[in-house]
């Protein structure tokens, strides 16, 4: 058990918290001013699906920034879904996490009081406190990377839904019957819109020996199985035919799942951030196109901005800790 700050130290300075963003491969955790300003971050590789080695990890990561900084609370940003409190982890599709008593786990551990929430609610609440978002009363967050992850803010509050489940936007039907997606349905809106989808596509037209993948398959080595979205961002932003061509037709699937948005939510906003992001308005603009030919009462209604986000792969790290922040703030 780590001891906790003395007082002393905290009256002598502003209040820091620490935000870790757990993926896949990595676990990122930085101290976060009340600013939004990252001070320090230290990564280590996913120690794996085994819970009791992520939550080792954690604990080495928050020791480690915590001989250096004096923080207050921790904030925890996973995939998966969390329970209305923020305690417990429900389901988390990568880590081997099933209705797991994260706070109270780690809370044992650190000393401090720890804030578990779901990773696209840390990176909408950093993009509304801090970025693309600002100011703006109903905003929209989406991320687009192996999936579409999502968020909805509301007048200073991540909208979580009843039972801790809303923001799944990437698994609205779009395509009934369409291509098979891995929560078990067909034709799930990040089935077209996200970076697999468009590694996807790429991977199709090598497969079927189509010259306009020529482009793909030099920058895959000739593999068609190398080509993904990342690869195809890459080329596309690097001017390749093809691979524009690509991004244009995720972007014009991107905007119509926004206007379907629009029409349920109706925000100010649309941020759009994850790696697929990284392409741009090669990517915004056919969305933003999409979006106003498909938005119902077109015309006749005011308009949302659909915008990149600004604080990239540190959204969700940042958010994490301010959210722990404000949870110690009102408690």
């Amino acid at each position: 058990m780590f001891p906790p700050i003395p007082a002393r130290t905290r009256a002598s300075v502003a209040p820091l918290s620490l935000g870790i963003d757990i993926g896949g491969t990595k676990v990122a955790a930085g101290v976060v001013d009340a600013h939004g300003v990252i001070l320090e971050e230290v990564r280590r590789d996913t120690p794996g699906r085994d819970a009791r080695a992520v939550e080792a990890v954690i604990a080495e990561l928050v020791h480690e920034l915590g001989r250096r900084h004096p923080i207050d609370a921790v904030g925890i940003g996973a995939a998966g879904w969390m329970d209305l409190s923020g305690s417990r982890v429900v389901f988390s599709p990568h880590l081997a996490w099933r209705d797991e008593p994260l706070r109270a786990n780690l809370e044992a551990m650190l000393a401090r009081p720890v804030l578990v929430t779901n990773d696209a609610d840390a990176a909408a609440w950093a993009e509304w406190r801090f970025g693309a978002g600002r100011d703006r009363d109903r905003m929209v967050m989406l991320t687009l990377g192996t999936g579409i992850g999502g968020a909805l803010v509301i007048d200073g509050r991540v909208e979580r839904g009843s039972f801790g489940m809303a923001g799944e936007f990437g698994h609205q039907i779009i395509m009934p019957g369409g291509h098979r997606c891995e929560c078990g349905n067909r034709g799930c809106w990040e089935q077209y819109a996200s970076g697999n989808a468009l590694g996807r596509e790429g991977r199709e037209l090598a497969r079927k020996h189509s010259p306009m993948a020529a482009g793909l398959l030099a920058a895959a080595h000739g593999r068609p199985k190398g080509i993904t979205g990342s690869v195809v961002t890459d080329l596309a932003l690097q001017g390749e035919a093809t691979a524009q061509e690509l991004v244009a037709e995720v972007g014009e699937w991107l905007g119509l799942g926004i206007a379907n948005l629009a029409a349920a939510l109706d925000p100010a906003v649309f941020i759009i951030g994850g790696g697929l992001s990284a392409a741009g308005d090669l990517l915004l603009e056919p969305a933003r196109r999409a979006y106003l030919r498909n938005l119902t009462g077109r015309g006749y209604r005011q308009e949302a901005v659909i915008a990149q986000a600004q604080l990239g792969p540190s959204a969700g790290l940042i958010g994490a800790a301010d959210l722990a922040r404000e949870q110690l703030r009102l408690h």
